[in-house]
């Protein structure tokens, strides 16, 4: 049996998203821990941190947490180089209190000054991060859809960003489907599955994938775009779903749907196709 559940809200209380989780019966969820939209955020109270735990542990729920969207590891611009190291460092320790043991994070954009710039920015933020934060909370790297100026849309470039980190055993890899599939893997075949993980495991480590975001994409591969679709509905399939299902690594770990909800179908029905496509 896979474990799988979708992206929930914390609207009202931190601990509500745990509920939410619950009631669309996830084995596993993703949220923010704070508004994902801005960069000032209130502080975590011991009450709402307590609430939260005990809800987790009641459940058995695994809670993941994603970094919001402002923050940029890899910019240029030294002001929001600083804010997203500041901002990285504070959800480390968020994960902390809360209990989460996975952060995800995007890499960021080098805003067109080169791909080596930006790495090595990447590299900078999260050693200080690091460094500022001694919390046990892994940090997992996602890969990018390819689009404009981005950093991590390879295996070989995320390779060479955990190569160079200070403290490797603090980070692990997400694996995005939507995304790795619009940066040009192929993931609708059997052999085009086996070849994108043996690349992942020659640049990355299997060891170090421990999420997986399970998503379809409305781009064909290849495309940059990074457009979530719902499962099986978009240029991956239902049999290409079905496929990566069965796969022994990725049918092992956690998979967390970001997909939409709209009158076709809501998170209830991509984990009940996930769990279909699973069987």
């Amino acid at each position: 049996m896979v474990k799988v559940g979708v992206h929930v809200s914390i609207a009202g209380s931190l601990d509500q998203a745990v509920d939410r989780a619950r009631d669309t019966g996830c084995d596993v969820f993703q949220m923010f821990s704070r508004n994902p939209r801005g960069w000032s955020t209130k502080p975590l109270a011991d009450g709402d941190c307590a609430a939260f735990r005990t809800k987790i542990e009641t459940t058995g729920i695994l809670p993941v947490d994603h970094m919001p969207y402002l923050p940029n590891l890899a910019s240029p611009k030294s002001d929001v180089w600083e804010k997203s190291v500041d901002a990285l460092s504070a959800e480390l320790d968020r994960c902390h209190r809360l209990g989460i043991p996975y952060l995800v994070t995007h890499l960021g954009h080098h805003l067109g000054d080169g791909i080596a710039g930006g790495r090595a920015r990447v590299i900078k933020a999260i050693n200080t991060s690091l460094e500022k934060n001694d919390s046990p909370v892994m940090l997992l790297l996602e890969n990018t859809a390819g689009e404009k100026n981005s950093v991590g849309s390879s295996f070989e470039h995320i390779g060479a960003i955990l190569t160079s980190l200070r403290e490797p055993d603090r980070i692990g890899v997400c694996f995005d489907t939507c995304h790795a599939f619009a940066a040009g893997y192929e993931l609708r075949t059997h052999e085009g599955i086996k070849d994108t993980l043996a690349q992942l495991e020659e640049q990355v480590g299997i060891q170090n994938l421990k999420v997986i975001h399970l998503n379809d994409t409305k781009g064909d591969r290849g495309s940059g775009l990074d457009r979530h679709e719902h499962i099986g509905m978009g240029f991956i399939g239902e049999d290409g779903f079905r496929r990566i299902l069965h796969h022994p690594v990725i049918a092992a770990l956690p998979l967390i749907c970001e997909t939409p909800v709209d009158d076709r179908r809501n998170d209830l029905g991509n984990i009940a196709k996930v769990r279909e496509l699973a069987a």
